[in-house]
């Protein structure tokens, strides 16, 4: 899933700028199928291949974090896992909360992939009374009212909202004033926050009307071309469940 930009400045510790940050994930976890192999070392085109990034943006990449590789041998996989995870923060336990549990918020709870990444799901938190206590991915689930605790007692700096566009900045602006630095927003809206709070949007709807845009352009070349495209998509007709840009619901489910 692609995510939107953060608001933090275009570069970061030791002048890394944001670019090569978004793509030291992609390396990683090429890296860390690599070593679950036990491949000791790989050259800079194949990893570049794996990740899905062109050789030359790879070592680019690299000379950041102070990694050149060995001439004719390539990159030790084992201590480039090792030197970005400590450069992505992952050498330590991060404390997660989920707020808003409905399907989304559930489906996320029982991820599986956090706690091999580095973090851990601290808690899970709804507004609905009917929620409190069930067990989500063996959490049970808080109600919103313990939210500024919940954060305090957890040590917790990353928050995830989940909930309905309506309630997003409401939450937003809890966790935030709760002492929450860093926001993973998938509610279908654009949350304000303060100098020093990062956010990063995750928009499922914008992803498939991008690919939608994609395939279009793909058929009406095929059909240019008189290889006999199929019928173009019928327009969709304006209704009152579309959100004001007339394309996106105002309103996700969570």
């Amino acid at each position: 899933m692609a995510t939107g930009r953060t608001h933090r400045p275009a570069t970061r510790s030791r002048g890394i700028p944001e670019a090569t940050v978004a793509r030291l994930p992609l390396y990683l976890r090429a890296l860390t199928a690599l070593s679950e192999r036990s491949v000791p070392t790989v050259s800079s085109e194949e990893l570049a291949a794996a990740a899905g990034v062109n050789s030359a943006k790879l070592r680019k990449d690299f000379s950041y974090l102070g990694s050149y590789g060995t001439r004719g041998v390539g990159y030790d996989v084992e201590y480039l896992v090792y030197q970005i995870s400590r450069e992505l923060g992952l050498t330590q336990d991060w404390p997660v909360v989920i707020v808003g549990i409905g399907n989304l918020g559930a489906a996320l709870a029982n991820y599986g992939g956090f706690a091999s990444r580095g973090f851990r799901v601290a808690a899970l938190i709804d507004a609905d009374p009917a929620m409190a206590g069930k067990p989500v991915a063996g959490i049970p689930v808080q109600h919103s009212d313990e939210l500024e605790k919940i954060i305090s007692d957890n040590g917790v700096s990353i928050g995830v909202i989940a909930t309905p566009a309506g309630a997003a900045q409401q939450v937003c602006d809890r966790l935030v004033a709760a002492g929450v630095t860093s926001i993973l927003n998938f509610a279908p809206t654009v949350l304000s926050v303060p100098d020093g709070v990062d956010v990063r949007k995750v928009d499922l709807s914008i992803e498939l009307q991008i690919l939608a845009f994609h395939e279009q352009r793909k058929a009406g070349e095929e059909a240019a071309s008189g290889d006999g495209a199929g019928p173009a998509p019928t327009p969709r007709r304006a209704s009152a469940d579309q959100g004001p840009d007339g394309d996106v619901p105002a309103v996700m489910p969570a």
